[in-house]
């Protein structure tokens, strides 16, 4: 009986963790949405600095997703800059 009262009390002190699936799933999107950003930076008319500044992020995240610092960044950062690129012939 105290086994099962230890048990119970360490579930309510360790919340459930995310489905490792999810996180793979999250990996893989951010990898794929990556590449594609990377690429559209390369053959931008904007700067690193011009992009950042229209996606409201600091300089710092683009230098790190030029860098392949996949990990500092979400995916919604990662979809903000894409819509940030891809709205460039919008604003010309």
């Amino acid at each position: 009986m105290s086994t099962a009262r230890q048990s119970r009390s360490a579930d309510l002190l360790d919340p459930p963790r995310s489905s490792p699936d999810l996180d793979v799933r999250d990996l893989e999107q951010r990898t794929r949405l990556m590449r594609i950003v990377t690429r559209l930076i390369a053959v931008s008319d904007l700067g690193s600095r011009e992009i950042a500044r229209r996606a409201g992020l600091p300089m710092q995240k683009i230098s790190d997703l030029l860098a392949g610092k996949l990990e500092h960044l979400s995916l919604d950062e990662l979809r903000l800059v894409h819509r940030t690129i891809e709205g460039q012939g919008a604003t010309h």
